[in-house]
């Protein structure tokens, strides 16, 4: 196996090819504390992608409830398993990866769910941890707890549905990073189903094929967002390109929230994957789930999150998501307004750090009624 570096990691690791980057990498970022689980992100996917034969089951997109909710059932919980705690000596894993700790003849260590593991997609939905038992009064933090938890695929930098395809029909795009599906070339062997720690690669069986999401890049490459992005109530989620730790700019979007202030972060990167889309840790959850599943840069990453009332510029930019459905690759503050714009310089959206707030009296002068509030 080939030996490359993996940021998320402070180390070099095990991979089955040579490090090979791509000119740009997609990313994304997103705010799990800002999320609803209205699943408004999941129908705008299914209805864009997945209405076929062979592909009722696939959700691409989905939201589930964290600590019980997962999809396909217990798609985390069962490598957890299988790998063991790792250690974390400060930034640096010292843990085994998926590909170091693969047995003698495969390539990763995964598992393939069964048809049943598909069956409950809500499982989970709104299930707190802990019980309130009769009598129990509210406490901060939180006695019981619950967050939910957005899933699409990582475009992963070393992905294991890549790595693990004996055929060669899974490639990353050069322009863009996004891990696609050759399905000319796709036998239906389902390893990258096995393969794949976050259960993001799919099995028609209409087909005899292998489907995933695809980050949407018809509409990439037209500087629009993916589908799920565009249609998130909560305005959850920003979509970008993400550049190494040492080539991090502080005018792109993404770069800023992962690399300068480090506040989103990878989900599992024990995996050893480097996935590309980043989470900010939910300020509502015990210190050790967040970081079994973020990291040891979790709790930092909630500190500077909480204080952004006090820093102006992150403050800024977390108002820029779902504020537009282009791609924003530049983003500035003047004063009280933040802007994006995109790789020609074209602005595609201002908007005010703090929202104006109008009060109406309750009398009208001008046309000398009161104002009432209609059901």
């Amino acid at each position: 196996m080939a030996r490359v570096f993996n940021w998320q990691l402070g180390r070099e690791m095990s991979y089955w090819y040579p490090e090979s980057r791509p000119q740009k990498q997609f990313a994304a970022v997103f705010d799990t504390n800002k999320c609803i689980a209205c699943q408004t992100c999941t129908l705008a996917c299914k209805t864009t992608w997945t209405s076929g034969k062979g592909q009722e089951y696939m959700l691409w997109n989905n939201v589930e409830s964290k600590p019980y909710g997962s999809y396909p059932q217990a798609w985390d919980l069962k490598l957890l398993d299988m790998l063991e705690a790792g250690k974390w000596n400060g930034n640096v894993y010292e843990g085994k990866t998926i590909f170091e700790s693969a047995p003698a003849g495969e390539r990763v260590m995964g598992w393939r769910p069964e048809d049943q593991d598909y069956s409950y997609p809500n499982v989970g939905e709104d299930d707190c941890a802990g019980q309130v038992d009769h009598g129990a009064l509210m406490s901060l933090p939180h006695m019981q707890w619950f967050f939910y938890l957005a899933r699409i695929c990582n475009h992963c930098s070393n992905p294991a549905c890549l790595a693990s395809c004996p055929r060669g029909s899974i490639y990353k795009r050069q322009e863009d990073g996004i891990v696609l599906v050759d399905q000319s070339r796709c036998r239906g062997y389902q390893e990258c189903v096995r393969g794949c720690p976050y259960k993001k690669v799919f099995f028609n069986p209409m087909t005899g094929t292998s489907e995933k999401c695809i980050a949407c890049y018809p509409k990439m490459e037209q500087g629009m967002q993916p589908q799920c992005f565009v249609n998130c109530i909560g305005k959850i989620r920003m979509a970008g390109y993400i550049n190494r730790p040492e080539k991090a700019r502080g005018d792109n979007p993404i770069d800023y929230l992962v690399h300068v202030k480090k506040i989103a972060l990878p989900l599992f990167p024990q995996y050893g994957l480097e996935p590309n889309v980043y989470y900010i840790p939910p300020v509502n959850v015990p210190s050790s789930f967040r970081q079994q599943l973020f990291g040891p840069g979790a709790d930092a990453a909630v500190a500077a999150y909480r204080n952004a009332k006090n820093d102006p510029d992150l403050a800024a930019l977390l108002c820029l998501f779902g504020c537009t459905e282009s791609m924003m690759t530049h983003w500035n503050r003047q004063g009280d307004w933040v802007s994006a714009s995109d790789d020609q310089g074209k602005q595609l959206v201002k908007v005010p750090v703090k929202e104006p707030v109008v009060i109406r009296p309750a009398f009208d002068p001008k046309q000398q009624l009161v104002r009432i509030n209609c059901p």
